[in-house]
């Protein structure tokens, strides 16, 4: 099966309320495994997200089927720091390449002095930790917010790293 052919672009203001769309038929799933429909991708704002793209410390690129945004990928920079978030594809394009063609396109938009990338989601989110394995995202500890524990994985960028 081929990767659908998506331009990968920042995503806007004029994109929020496209972008809470995707991001909340992309999380239901995420909802589902983990018995929580509140869990935050799923109870944030059209103000909260405006404000998220306004950040700029926040980079937020988006992936385009013709007119339609299909997927979604954060990143806060935090000094030599940068943390990955709200990786989100449409429900029906999930499985199909678009998570790793966003995944692939934020490292090379990072600042230079960028060490490491940092990344979460759900422990029990079996086909994201393996998206993120293959990219060379090793886990590093898991942490428990309410009922809800968060895997953690970094990755380490160097002269020699491969993007």
């Amino acid at each position: 099966m081929s990767e659908p052919e998506v331009q990968i672009r920042t995503v806007t203001d004029a994109d929020a309320g496209e972008l809470l769309t995707v991001r909340r038929a992309a999380f239901v799933s995420e909802a589902q495994i983990y018995g929580d429909p509140n869990i935050p991708p799923l109870t944030q704002t059209l103000e909260e997200l405006r404000t998220d793209l306004a950040d700029a410390n926040v980079i937020t690129l988006g992936a385009w089927d013709g007119h339609r945004l299909v997927g979604s990928i954060r990143v806060l920079l935090e000094g030599t720091k940068a943390t990955l978030g709200r990786l989100a594809v449409a429900p029906d394009l999930q499985g199909k390449g678009v998570g790793t063609q966003l995944l692939l396109a934020i490292l090379p938009l990072l600042p230079d002095d960028t060490s490491e990338v940092w990344v979460f989601t759900g422990r029990d989110s079996v086909q994201n930790l393996a998206l993120y394995a293959k990219h060379g995202y090793e886990h590093q500890h898991d942490q428990t917010a309410g009922d809800l524990t968060y895997a953690y994985l970094r990755k380490i960028l160097g002269d020699d790293a491969t993007i």
